[in-house]
């Protein structure tokens, strides 16, 4: 029996009520009777300087908090599962769509596949006013399509502010000489391997015909096709539900990037974005999406959610996920840090970047509650417990959002579930080894994960 939209959403948020009451009475977090008044003293049991230091990690537990309170809220107030994507106009009407692709050009054949379905994909899908722009910095060799157009960024090419990687190649396409776009024309930014679909299509086209909102991004998805290494798969289900709870409340709700946004499955109105550019020194070159968008928050332009989901793949490597959050997070901590970006319009990233960066301390946590436990006020442990249990459901809604039950069927459905929470301990530990090199690393560096699966050949 086919379960509706509604449905489906009231089933998820009884779930997590659920999941988080049952996670507050195990851990503590809630009593059903009177609570222990034993006369234990952490301050006299490890002495001063033994119990500050507890309760200073202890407290910075809190710093991931309002990330939590936005994942939980966006999770409930809003049909976490909504029904396939309906225009609200005609394609006809719709202005015109740049959907531009940035690639360092190292693999060719990869973008070409995509080009060509994402082509297919806006044709079949009723798009009329649009074309695909592939910008490289090695030539791709793209068969010639009135809807398809090849640029090329020349090596001698320089920004005034010494902007690098992908946000120089992003700010050639502003140049004079380059663009071809005028100011009400919009932009669709995908990486390399992000596929549309046909929801995502109609989400962006009533996105665009309502034209309130200068900027806008949707849901990613990984779990699509064929899965290349379930571990990293897995973990970033994490991502998926982050997308659907903090990204969707953000944008939909405040129309702000509080906590910044993603650089893949954005548009742009081109006006806009060429008086945002991307011409922001080293400090915007590392997570120049990032900076983007505090920018852009700087400068009082407005963003919105959109319906419709797109498709990439998560790293084919464990070696390539490390590297992947270690970029994230120094190019993070590179905007946190610029004094380009009003305090107020980061403080949110700020404290959220900052959870990120003291995890190695908060995370020992879960060790030292059972070998050096504390004392503490009621209403500290019931929160603890609660950003642990809505951080550790965000596996279980990712995996749920990811796969199809009537695909896989119940059996292997519980089996993605039970792995998305075995990944826990190794996300842990991949995050804190990606903090650590990070923090002491070489900063202003960009690694290009593979994008390009080569299955074996059966001879």
């Amino acid at each position: 029996m086919m379960l509706n939209s509604w449905t489906k959403h009231i089933l998820h948020c009884c779930l997590l009520a659920t999941f988080i009451l049952v996670f507050e009475f195990v851990s503590g977090g809630l009593h059903w009777g009177p609570r222990d008044q034993s006369q234990f003293d952490p301050w006299v049991q490890y002495g001063f300087a033994g119990a500050l230091t507890l309760y200073l990690l202890r407290t910075l537990t809190f710093l991931s908090f309002p990330q939590v309170l936005f994942n939980f809220i966006g999770l409930t107030i809003y049909n976490a599962f909504p029904d396939k994507v309906s225009l609200k106009g005609s394609p006809l009407l719709a202005p015109f769509i740049c959907i531009r692709v940035v690639t360092r050009g190292d693999y060719p054949q990869l973008v070409k596949t995509n080009v060509d379905k994402n082509l297919n994909k806006c044709i079949d899908a009723g798009l009329e006013n649009f074309q695909i722009e592939v910008v490289s910095d090695k030539p791709i060799g793209l068969s010639a399509h009135r809807r398809i157009r090849e640029v090329i960024v020349p090596p001698n090419y320089r920004t005034t502010s010494g902007a690098l990687f992908k946000a120089r190649a992003l700010q050639y396409c502003l140049e004079n000489s380059v663009n071809e776009l005028a100011d009400h024309d919009w932009i669709v930014h995908l990486d390399e391997e992000t596929l549309l679909t046909d929801n995502s299509i109609r989400g962006i086209l009533n996105f665009v015909l309502d034209g309130k909102h200068q900027f806008g991004q949707g849901l990613i998805t990984y779990a699509n096709e064929d899965v290349v290494n379930w571990i990293t798969t897995l973990a970033d289900s994490f991502r998926v539900a982050d997308d659907m709870g903090k990204l969707r409340l953000q944008f939909t709700m405040f129309h702000k990037p509080l906590f910044s946004m993603k650089g893949s499955y954005v548009v742009t109105q081109m006006g806009a974005e060429r008086q945002v550019s991307f011409n922001n020194g080293l400090d915007g070159s590392v997570a120049e999406d990032c900076f983007f968008a505090m920018k852009a928050f700087s400068q009082g332009y407005s963003f919105n959610f959109i319906d419709g989901e797109m498709w990439e793949k998560s790293p084919f490597t464990l070696w390539d996920f490390v590297q992947q959050r270690k970029r994230w997070l120094q190019g993070i901590l590179l905007v946190v840090h610029s004094k380009a970006i009003p305090v107020k319009k980061k403080l949110l990233l700020a404290i959220s970047c900052y959870s990120w960066v003291t995890m190695p301390l908060s995370t020992s946590n879960i060790v030292l509650a059972g070998l050096c436990p504390i004392t503490c006020p009621p209403v500290m442990d019931f929160l603890c417990a609660f950003i642990g249990a809505v951080n550790i459901y965000m596996y279980i809604f990712g995996v749920v959002k990811s796969f199809s039950l009537y695909r896989f069927g119940v059996a292997r459905f519980m089996l993605f579930i039970c792995g998305a929470l075995m990944t826990i301990p190794f996300n842990l530990i991949i995050e804190n080894v990606a903090v650590i090199w990070g923090l002491f690393g070489k900063k202003h560096k960009f690694y290009v994960v593979n994008k390009e699966f080569k299955p074996a050949l059966a001879v």
